[in-house]
């Protein structure tokens, strides 16, 4: 066995639910963000033809399981937290901040909380609102904790290869996918300095249709498919609070037609994530989950460490079979959102509306993502 030990350090709020589903410090969501970029680095390493099933037999060697017969077995790499505090932040009282323009909200004048429409929910006060106390609680930003990961010498490489992954787009929790409990990894107490993984861990974004898991992060003829913003941020609040934003341009340029749901076969909004609130589709089953495979972190700004980049990546995969995913549709709805996040970093604020009008896009969200300005980031 070998021992590597990281600073961990929240820099948003992470919800990381206990047995009562309320924030904790707890090791089983790290294993899982753990095994989540493993299985990235398996994918690499595999030069991306490696079947599922020699996937989840590897896994299973190294991480425990209770399905591959006659190796049955308990997980081979340990993990130890030097906290297993609970969290404090209870409320967005005084957090959620001016609310945001968003064209289909028209119950409430078109406007909603930044933080409640990044999916943050299980916290009261939501987007100005009161509810009745909770007992839910997250893990505030800023917090931080010792982390000693344990695994067998020659699964240790991949493992390494899996921590640098994390510290560059890894976030735990719910939400994590806008960017909730995005994550910094710092080696300590000797360990090895990340690895800094050439472009070979991404892959042409059309080729990772054909498979139907998160296994690569994709690329273009310009390069691996990561923005970020332009400017640092002093503040966590106001970040999240663009990527708000952002997320409402990406989704409302998919505009609804004018049929009342549910729609007779999946619209193209459809193919970014479901369900859509008061738009399914009898095309899906009613209880379908399909996660946006764009997903948002966190990282400090390269340049001052005490500032931050919002980080925007596509992981591409096809959605699995019972979806039955029109690949055509699929990769016009993607192209057209990786279109828009490159107008973000090319096109002068003060036009980006006159191109992108016919999108479904309305004023308020056109005045929002004028203060936005994204670049591709120097990915390595």
């Amino acid at each position: 066995m070998q021992q590597v030990v990281f600073r961990v350090r929240f820099l948003t709020p992470a919800f990381l639910g206990n047995a009562v589903q309320s924030g904790q410090w707890r090791t089983p969501p790290f294993k899982a963000l753990l095994r989540q970029w493993w299985r990235v680095v398996w994918a690499e390493r595999h030069g991306f033809e490696g079947s599922f099933s020699d996937l989840r037999r590897d896994e299973g060697l190294l991480f425990g399981n209770a399905w591959l017969e006659g190796q049955f077995r308990k997980s081979a790499v340990r993990l130890r937290l030097s906290t297993w505090e609970r969290g404090k932040q209870t409320s967005w009282e005084g957090i959620e901040g001016k609310a945001v323009f968003h064209p289909e909200v028209q119950q409430t004048g078109n406007r909603v909380g930044p933080q409640a429409y990044l999916g943050y929910g299980p916290l009261d006060g939501r987007g100005g609102t009161r509810f009745a106390k909770k007992a839910n609680a997250a893990i505030q930003a800023g917090e931080e904790a010792t982390l000693s990961v344990a695994a067998p010498a020659q699964g240790m490489p991949e493992i390494l290869s899996a921590l640098a992954l994390i510290d560059a787009y890894g976030t735990a929790g719910g939400r994590s996918r806008n960017g909730w409990g995005s994550i910094s990894l710092e080696p300590s107490g000797g360990s090895p300095p990340h690895e800094r993984h050439p472009i070979t861990w991404s892959r042409p974004w059309k080729d990772a249709l054909k498979l139907d898991w998160p296994h690569a992060v994709g690329r273009d003829d310009t390069g691996p498919l990561v923005w970020r913003t332009a400017k640092p941020y002093s503040d966590w609040k106001a970040l999240m609070r663009d990527l708000a934003i952002l997320k409402i341009g990406l989704r409302t340029m998919f505009p609804f037609p004018n049929s009342r749901p549910p729609h007779h076969r999946p619209q193209d909004r459809h193919w970014l994530s479901y369900p859509v609130t008061r738009h399914r589709t009898r095309g899906w089953d009613g209880n379908a989950r399909l996660p946006n495979s764009l997903r948002f972190k966190i990282r400090p700004d390269p340049d001052d460490p005490e500032r931050l980049r919002g980080v925007v990546f596509h992981v591409p995969c096809l959605p699995p079979r019972h979806f039955r995913p029109e690949r055509h549709a699929i990769e016009n709805v993607w192209t057209k959102a990786h279109q828009l996040l490159d107008e973000m970093m090319r096109v002068p604020s003060g036009r980006r509306y006159t191109m992108m009008a016919h999108r479904g896009r309305g004023e308020g969200v056109k005045r929002g993502l004028d203060t936005l300005t994204l670049e591709r980031s120097p990915e390595r």
